[in-house]
């Protein structure tokens, strides 16, 4: 069962959606992101084809999985679906809390790399979860957000059911706005 933390409240001089949201939104939904993929991401999406080859079940991801309790709860709550928890820490990937389901896969890997491999294999996703991203409280990193980032027009075109949980209610109404700026609520 998957159970909820008791995280510290999120501080931030920042205290309403951020005024330009709107334009870096628009910015990523026009410009094609060009950054160059990392060889271990490239591989370990890799290595996830491999994995995924000649299953046709649903499929769920599990953005930044951190340890992978939330990957393996979901393995076990979707039997049918196939479950793929990614996160760029080793550190975080290798504490073990048990065995891995059948149906699930932990995999580190840099998501700004593997939502775009997954967007340019055509993968469509059945649910996609954002469980706790780094909020990245400083008015000044709104570009880090994911929705703030050139990745959102990849989180979108993966489709699937998106779920996102934060201990900043901040963070989800700037998400909730930059669904809105990209025409999907």
């Amino acid at each position: 069962m998957l159970t909820t933390a008791n995280s510290r409240p999120v501080l931030s001089t920042q205290t309403q959606i951020h005024p330009r949201l709107a334009e870096r939104v628009q910015r990523h939904l026009s410009t094609p992101y060009r950054r160059p993929l990392a060889a271990h991401s490239q591989a370990a999406f890799e290595y996830t084809q491999r994995w995924l080859d000649g299953r046709n079940n649903r499929l769920i991801l599990d953005a930044g999985c951190g340890v992978g309790v939330s990957t393996r709860y979901l393995a076990e709550q979707f039997p049918q679906a196939l479950v793929i928890g990614v996160d760029k820490s080793a550190a975080r990937l290798a504490k073990r809390y048990g065995a891995l389901p059948d149906n699930a896969l932990l995999v580190r890997a840099d998501l700004n790399d593997f939502w775009r491999l997954a967007v340019a294999a055509d993968w469509r996703l059945w649910r996609h979860y954002l469980f706790y991203p780094n909020p990245w409280p400083k008015p000044e990193h709104l570009q880090r957000r994911w929705h703030g980032s050139p990745l959102l027009p990849f989180i979108l075109a993966l489709g699937g059911r998106l779920e996102l949980r934060s201990n900043w209610r901040l963070y989800v109404e700037e998400f909730v706005a930059a669904l809105a700026l990209a025409g999907l609520t």
